[in-house]
């Protein structure tokens, strides 16, 4: 449990994000003023995961989705790990301070990422190490890395393609939401947690991810299954390059970018607000006229603009026009990985 659950209002969170807190008594007033680049968020239940040694960098890169092999100090990037079918297993954000790669990952995660790293050493020189009892994540508004002599930081590349070897299904520039999104996760002792939040308002985790789903942002463990890969949420944008050596899961990347299109995609949904009550994630979304269910929420949040708002993974036939139903809850549809008219092959996966 958070320190920072002894601050006035504080509200635990539940399911992934229990540990810290939901919110300080005011989600309304601290959505905006994480909006406003003024609050900052709680996030020590992420994990914390080290690796260092000479040979860190291109080793993890032989493992993973992204370009990491000449990554340079303080410069933040995204990978994925993928399953050898191609699903996603776990998402890193990765950054490196010249001598250790640092990698924060979502809560609950980082024994079972520093465990596999570690059984793939092999003769490798590499050492892997969970240090999530020393080190705390902090969420920031701020989109710039840090400085020499300032606690090292993971800036969030979401949404700009990072470089031509990647590939965006959604829109680019101004035309996405998440565009003026600025967010980065601070990594610092655990000890120093209050020191580091110092006299800057708190906001919840209720807040953090209002934005994170309005800016269309997935999330590793909430928007993704067994069965999800890259394609199907917009991810190949930020986490995956096209172009590098083989690692594993790399076939259906190919495969599916270039023969075939994604069996699923990613929706953003404006849900109606009329009720009490917002649907849970998991709850299954189906024609509002009728017929099987078509996909399901999976994050839900209600937004201090847009009200609320959800995202969803649902079969790609779905018609994008269609007014769908989560539960009693109506809600209508904005495509993030558009509907191609077009008759590709359809990759097996």
């Amino acid at each position: 449990m958070s320190v920072l659950l002894d601050r006035p209002g504080a509200v635990a969170g539940t399911g992934v994000d229990a540990g810290v807190a939901a919110h300080y008594g005011a989600p309304h007033k601290e959505q905006v003023l994480l909006s406003e680049g003024l609050a900052v968020v709680d996030l020590s239940h992420r994990g914390v995961v080290t690796i260092t040694g000479p040979d860190r960098l291109t080793w993890l890169h032989s493992l993973t989705t992204q370009q990491l092999a000449d990554l340079p100090p303080r410069t933040s990037v995204e990978a994925l790990i993928l399953s050898p079918k191609g699903h996603v297993e776990h998402a890193l954000h990765v950054v490196d301070d010249g001598t250790t790669t640092w990698i924060t990952t979502e809560p609950g995660a980082a024994p079972e990422v520093a465990g596999w790293l570690d059984s793939m050493r092999f003769m490798l020189r590499v050492e892997v190490a969970d240090v999530t009892e020393g080190y705390a994540v902090l969420g920031e508004p701020i989109g710039s890395e840090s400085a020499e002599g300032e606690d090292l930081s993971w800036v969030d590349p979401w949404p700009r393609p990072v470089g031509p070897q990647t590939h965006a299904y959604g829109p680019v520039g101004d035309e996405h939401p998440g565009t003026g999104r600025a967010w980065r996760e601070l990594i610092v002792p655990r000890d120093r947690l209050e020191a580091a939040v110092g006299d800057r308002p708190l906001a919840g985790t209720w807040a953090a991810e209002a934005l994170r789903i309005a800016a269309w942002r997935p999330r590793a463990g909430v928007d993704t299954d067994h069965r999800s890969i890259p394609h199907e949420l917009d991810w190949l944008r930020t986490a995956v390059h096209l172009a590098k050596g083989c690692y594993r899961g790399q076939e259906t990347v190919a495969r599916v970018k270039n023969l075939g299109r994604p069996p699923r995609r990613v929706v953003f949904l404006h849900l109606d607000g009329s009720g009490h009550v917002l649907p849970e994630p998991g709850t299954e979304l189906a024609p509002v006229d009728g017929g099987r269910p078509v996909g399901q929420l999976t994050s839900v949040a209600l937004h201090h603009e847009d009200g609320p708002v959800a995202l969803a993974v649902v079969k790609y036939t779905t018609d994008p026009q269609a007014v769908l139903l989560a539960g009693d809850v109506a809600a209508s549809q904005t495509a993030i990985v558009p509907v191609s008219t077009e008759r590709p092959s359809r990759p097996r996966l």
